[in-house]
């Protein structure tokens, strides 16, 4: 794993040639994939969405949510962190953007990267949030796992995280980030599956 920076990360978006999908009738939403310090070390925080979410509930999740009218992709994420997390950061820690990511529950996902550093105590809101963890960007260097299925041509990527398997679309923007901030590869991810209990 390259050492990692803010400038290394922006340098690597950069360099990404990035899959812009159109909505095509879906909902347009945004991820935040946040660097921060925390506890010393660089990591990202996860969520458990609450078991009361109407969608995907349970389900492991970066903050976000559908992009209101007005908004961009980047002040989706930063006002979905302050929602979910009780983060307030500046639009100016958005270092870049990786691929879109079209779900097959009907939205089309820009996750967008933050360099958010120093923030703080995290307060997850109870009403979206079970639970917020924080993956070190060591944790994130790992090894995915690939799995076919009979519903799908394609390979359900899973991320071993946490004693636990990430799917996608987490695990597929993780990989990606993974790929391009630890070690400057520019990996598409797109045509990634979901498994058959996140199609809805």
């Amino acid at each position: 794993m390259q050492a990692v920076t803010r400038d290394s990360v922006a340098a690597a978006l950069a360099t990404l040639e990035r899959a812009v999908v159109p909505t095509d009738g879906r909902h347009a939403a945004a991820v935040a994939v946040a660097v921060i310090d925390h506890a010393g070390v660089h990591g990202v925080p996860m969520t458990r969405r609450a078991a009361r979410m109407r969608a995907h509930p349970g389900q492991w999740a970066l903050p976000g949510g559908r992009i209101d009218d007005g908004e961009d992709a980047v002040a989706a994420a930063v006002r979905e962190m302050e929602e979910e997390l009780g983060v307030s950061v500046p639009a100016s820690c958005a270092v870049g953007l990786l691929d879109d990511y079209a779900t097959r529950s009907g939205y089309v996902i820009t996750p967008v990267v933050l360099w958010a550093g120093e923030v703080g105590e995290l307060q997850p809101n109870p009403d979206e949030v079970a639970s917020v963890h924080v993956a070190t960007l060591s944790q994130l260097d790992v090894e995915p796992r690939f799995v076919t299925i009979p519903e799908s041509d394609q390979p359900v990527i899973q991320l071993p995280i946490f004693g636990d398997l990430i799917h996608a679309p987490t695990a597929a923007v993780l990989y990606q980030f993974r790929e391009l901030a630890l070690h400057g590869r520019a990996t598409s991810v797109a045509h990634f599956e979901q498994p058959v209990f996140a199609w809805r």
